[in-house]
């Protein structure tokens, strides 16, 4: 089944400690013009005022975002930054860490796994994976106080459909299409477990939807599997009071809660039990 495409999601999977980000800032999702729909995923926006640094933690998703953003330090001599623009590819390598303080605001689009490829339809998207770039490497130049300066965020949706519209691929690619249904279904559907079954299913070749997700998503159909499986671990962690590790990593396709905290330990940086006791 396609992702609904008319409202963006609004769980914080993929966020470490979840409360703790949301008492420093304000965080938003909106939805895009329609004709964007079927390529990002939603608009984000987050802003934040604060006295004293702080690091956030992100799980990311298989996603490319578009970021415009401007931020200033605390103190007497500190001064506000220039606007500016970033394309980051999908984070691989594991958590994404971004320290914040003083004031600051991010305007940003996130693509939906597999949908940004036909923007820059020459570059597979694997090239981008793990890369921060400033966004002109990438899109056309803009005027970036004009999305980030708007005081409410009626006036920064406008700003990015305003911009993002113009730049529609001319026709749909198919491929896309495939792709972002494909990760959709690893997303909902706890019983694609194995990259071999999900290709027999789909009646392709282990080899061409390998060949896929580099070319249009960025990263292995196993990352995307084993990184949802994370996601949905750090949400029971986040969101349960007594959660049956056990249960859960069977749940998820797990062999034994062992690969369940071995895997979550490797991408979180603490076991699974320790995480649910800071964060509760």
């Amino acid at each position: 089944m396609d992702p609904d495409l008319s409202a963006p999601r609004r769980d914080t999977r993929g966020i470490v400690d979840p409360s703790a980000l949301l008492t420093r800032v304000r965080l938003r999702r909106h939805a895009p013009a329609e004709a964007l729909r079927p390529y990002v995923e939603n608009y984000w926006f987050i802003d934040w005022d604060l006295p004293a640094p702080y690091a956030s933690h992100i799980v990311p998703h298989p996603s490319v975002n578009l970021t415009f953003q401007w931020e200033s330090e605390y103190g007497a001599d500190s001064a506000e930054s220039e606007p500016y623009g970033e394309f980051t590819g999908v984070y691989a390598p594991g958590l994404y860490t971004r320290k914040i303080g003083g004031r600051g605001r991010v305007c940003g689009a996130k693509f939906w796994p597999g949908a940004f490829r036909p923007f820059v339809p020459d570059v597979p998207v694997a090239d981008w994976t793990g890369r921060i770039l400033p966004y002109e490497d990438v899109f056309p130049a803009t005027d970036v106080t004009a999305v980030v300066s708007p005081a409410d965020d009626r006036g920064r949706i406008a700003a990015l459909d305003a911009y993002l519209l113009p730049l529609l691929p001319a026709a749909p690619d198919p491929q896309a299409g495939l792709a972002r249904r494909l990760v959709a279904r690893i997303r909902a559907d706890r019983e694609v477990r194995r990259v071999a079954d999900l290709a027999h299913t789909e009646h392709l070749t282990t080899r061409s939807l390998q060949r896929l997700f580099s070319g249009y998503v960025g990263v292995s159909p196993k990352w995307c599997i084993l990184r949802y499986r994370i996601h949905e671990a750090l949400e029971a962690a986040a969101t349960r009071d007594d959660v049956d590790w056990a249960a859960l990593a069977a749940d998820l396709g797990y062999a034994d809660q062992a690969h369940l905290v071995r895997d979550f330990t490797a991408t979180v940086g603490v076991p699974p039990t320790s995480y649910a006791g800071e964060s509760g």
